[in-house]
């Protein structure tokens, strides 16, 4: 009976109303064979720790993993023709850094809201809703004229929903479906998209503006990735739109004493913070310096009329795919290899990509006016370090946070690492930049984003610091996790639709 299943859950403090199950999966998931009396029971697909098959597991991660990569593509297609965009719109450096804080801060905000309606109600249909709207107002960011800037700003805002919906969720999708070095193995996977997306959003975006001559087709060429994402998302949204049919969503009200304000929790979140306001001012402002550099050395010409040269933003986006396979693989098989020695594995190696990333960081941008091959190498070394933080950060957030919880800890650390970080990174470098700037010679274009940006490296050092700080709490916070019970008190039955 429904009040059997409910005690069974209350004793082993299983949340009743979790949405454990992937995207493909059949009503009858999950259960043990069964013995009709003829014949012996027939083979099954192997399990995954969520009881459902691991075929259907992983292909629940493949789609996860295919949004990710398009989420990406489209955050940072903006970002490889942004100096055509500047040229376009006759905007400064402090209003182009606009574009991502917008984006970012409707993100962050909205963050707390799906986290919240995720760990409550059936995470499937709130993400296909988010996701169908994020494609929506990307079609409109296409069509944009020249004396309406403030539409591409609020275009971009707008945006923030849909990826809010998604990168909440997510996560705790795969968590659910995977324990320990599978789960950890899966998360890579995932957070490959992230690098790998966003190289290719430079990649796409400029080398579209260089065949057409306008900045707009890069968007329009984006909206077709985002169709056959939108196909791809039918199957999904029709079983997610079955499923709210078909089944009832208990609504359970528990106060979990470990929720996320844990030591390792908070000095994970602010160390991730400092990755986010890294990476968020390299996406924004490194194509940008690169082609600067290029004008101050005499090895490019100045943009006067568009297309601008954006070899920049080609050369950078394949450096940021490649830089991000390696990052995120090598962090995961270290922590795996020093695991054996140290439970304290995964924040020791976040703090040392952050360590070992600053001074090839600081090197890149100083030797832009020096050496374009040498530029190019401390940038690749500087970021393949940075991306080792991807998958185990994450992974951190989901062994020392109960299950219970995951969606709502997973949008306060959006909320807080964005607020900190890639929220007010690209403004902030773009504003400090402008004041900096004593003239409006390409030599100071050039030095004022260059000593903008030398602020990066010091905060990747703070961000190595955060790190150390959780090794000393991961061990104790992990198994008060591991070991807490849910008490929880059922409410009223809410029937969807």
């Amino acid at each position: 009976s429904s009040s059997n299943s409910f005690s069974a859950a209350v004793m082993t403090g299983t949340d009743v109303s979790a949405d454990t199950t992937p995207f493909f999966s059949d009503d009858n998931e999950g259960e043990g064979p069964t013995d009709n009396g003829v014949g012996s029971p027939q083979p099954e697909e192997e399990e995954s720790a969520s009881g459902v098959s691991d075929k259907r597991a992983k292909l629940t991660v493949a789609v996860l993993c295919y949004i990710n990569l398009l989420n990406y593509m489209d955050r940072f297609t903006v970002a490889g023709v942004l100096p055509d965009i500047e040229h376009f719109f006759s905007i400064s450096d402090g209003t182009s850094g606009l574009l991502q804080t917008v984006f970012i801060c409707s993100y962050m905000f909205l963050a707390p809201l799906f986290g919240y309606l995720g760990d409550r109600y059936n995470r499937k249909l709130i993400m296909c809703v988010g996701i169908f709207f994020w494609s929506l107002v990307t079609l409109a960011s296409s069509f944009i004229g020249k004396d309406h800037f403030w539409a591409l700003l609020l275009t971009r805002g707008l945006v923030g929903v849909g990826e809010a919906s998604y990168s909440t969720i997510a996560p705790t999708i795969i968590a659910d479906l995977f324990i320990k070095e599978k789960r950890t193995n899966m998360l890579s996977v995932f957070y490959f998209a992230i690098p790998v997306g966003s190289g290719l959003g430079y990649i796409v975006g400029s080398e579209v503006d260089d065949v057409t001559g306008d900045w707009h087709w890069a968007l329009r060429v984006r909206l077709q990735h985002q169709t056959s994402h939108c196909l791809s998302l039918f199957v999904v949204w029709l079983f997610a739109m079955i499923k709210c049919f078909l089944s009832e969503l208990n609504v359970s009200l528990c106060l979990p004493p470990h929720f996320c304000f844990s030591p390792s929790f908070v000095l994970s979140t602010f160390g991730f913070t400092t990755v986010a306001f890294v990476t968020g001012s390299l996406a924004l402002w490194a194509p940008a310096f690169l082609f600067r550099a290029g004008v101050f050395t005499g090895e490019k010409q100045p943009c006067l009329k568009a297309p601008c040269d954006n070899s920049d933003s080609l050369i950078f986006g394949i450096i940021t795919v490649v830089t991000g396979i390696l990052g995120v693989a090598s962090g995961v098989q270290v922590s795996k290899m020093l695991r054996i020695k140290t439970p304290r594995a995964d924040p020791l190696v976040c703090a040392a990509g952050l360590l070992l990333a600053a001074p090839f960081l600081y090197l890149s941008i100083m030797f832009a006016q020096a050496s374009t091959v040498a530029t190019y190498i401390f940038i690749f070394l500087g970021e393949t370090f940075l991306s080792m933080n991807w998958a185990i950060v994450a992974d951190i957030l989901l062994y020392v946070v109960i299950p219970t919880r995951r969606s709502t800890a997973e949008a306060f650390q959006i909320v807080l690492s964005h607020l900190l970080g890639d929220a007010i990174s690209p403004y902030l470098i773009g504003v400090v930049s402008d004041s900096i700037k004593k003239s409006d010679s390409y030599m100071w274009e050039f030095r004022s984003l260059q000593m903008s940006l030398l602020l990066c490296s010091f905060v990747a050092v703070g961000g190595g610091a955060f790190f150390l700080a959780t090794a000393l709490f991961i061990e104790k916070d992990r198994h008060l996790a591991e070991n807490y019970v849910s008490l929880c008190i059922p409410s009223a039955v809410v029937v969807v639709f």
